[in-house]
């Protein structure tokens, strides 16, 4: 049977994913020490109107390999998602952090890239710390994010349909593929790209 993660609730998203991950070895196991993403942090930008699952499964999938992660918005509070009643707590604001504080940046999808991209606070924070060279990741409409702070010129990113012109006029090079890496820029289209977008994060964080 096949089976779409588009279909499937975030809170489902993130079991599968923590399970998926949860091989347990031993302790001088060579491969667990190549997989752990311990003393890396890891900064997750939304506001209202996120994706459930484009910010829960990438989310448990960091935390369960040792990542700490923080979730940062314009202001503290609840955000809720737009395609379900999942909620996320934003823990600090943009000018409350620095890049220097995380080693990667994730912007989910949904609706709420729309909504940040229309705070300049939140557009020099993302400009600082794609020029910093630390992993930056977006899917689905993530990358609208990335264009709005002009950081995408002459790169090659994915992202979903509806913003490939987007990123063709903002001067990148748009290629409909499950995960893109372009430097330290690293793009998904959909759910359905979430398993290759995480593993994408985690290798970037560990190199």
């Amino acid at each position: 049977m096949n089976i779409s993660f588009r279909t499937l609730p975030a809170f489902i998203l993130s079991l599968f994913i923590v399970f998926a991950s949860c091989q347990k070895t031993d302790g001088n196991n060579s491969e667990t020490d190549d997989l752990s993403l311990s003393g890396k942090s890891v900064a997750f930008l939304i506001t209202e109107g996120f994706h459930d699952g484009e910010t829960m499964f990438p989310k448990a999938y960091l935390i369960n390999h040792g990542a700490d992660v923080m979730v940062i918005g314009v202001e503290p509070g609840t955000y809720t998602a737009y395609n379900s009643d999942i909620t996320a707590q934003v823990q600090r604001s943009v000018q409350d952090v620095s890049p220097d504080d995380f080693d990667a940046l994730v912007i989910p999808g949904g609706h709420s890239p729309g909504n940040l991209r229309e705070y300049e606070e939140v557009i020099s924070f993302v400009r600082a710390f794609v020029d910093s060279g630390k992993p930056t990741a977006a899917i689905c409409h993530g990358p609208q994010v990335l264009v709005t702070a002009e950081v995408v010129a002459n790169k090659t990113l994915t992202g979903f349909e509806a913003v490939e012109e987007e990123i063709i006029e903002a001067g990148a090079h748009f290629e409909d593929e499950e995960v893109i890496v372009d430097g330290n820029l690293i793009t998904s289209r959909i759910p359905d790209d979430l398993p290759a977008f995480s593993m994408e994060i985690a290798r970037a964080l560990r190199n």
